[in-house]
């Protein structure tokens, strides 16, 4: 029951971008930023954990989790550094996501030929 709810939850986030981006005029980049922004907002309001424990992988794994993330970060510095730890703890939480997208597309670009559309 546990692995429905989390395919279900992951599931209708990802539903919602597409129908998002059938249904307006809305880019993909500002429907990632959208989403990006409700995890924020989500851990600021601290449902995002509550969420969580729910949901499971179905809430963490797409860019919301992403967006939780580096507001956790944020949050977590400026209680110990002030005003510079918000600048820096968010993206201190997320270096391993953000390496590996980086390190990834890399390794992609290196074995696929480019092509314009």
């Amino acid at each position: 029951m546990e692995y429905l709810w989390v395919f279900l939850i992951g599931g209708a986030i990802c539903m919602l971008g597409q129908l998002l981006i059938i249904t307006t005029k809305i880019t993909s980049a500002r429907i990632l930023v959208l989403f990006v922004l409700i995890g924020v907002v989500l851990q600021a309001f601290n449902i995002f954990d509550a969420l969580s424990q729910f949901a499971q992988a179905g809430i963490n794994v797409p860019i919301v989790g992403f967006g939780a993330s580096l507001a956790k970060g944020a949050m977590s510095g400026v209680e110990s550094r002030g005003l510079l730890g918000a600048l820096t703890g968010g993206l201190e939480a997320t270096a391993g996501g953000i390496a590996a997208a980086v390190i990834f597309a890399f390794i992609f670009s290196l074995i696929s030929k480019s092509k314009t559309k």
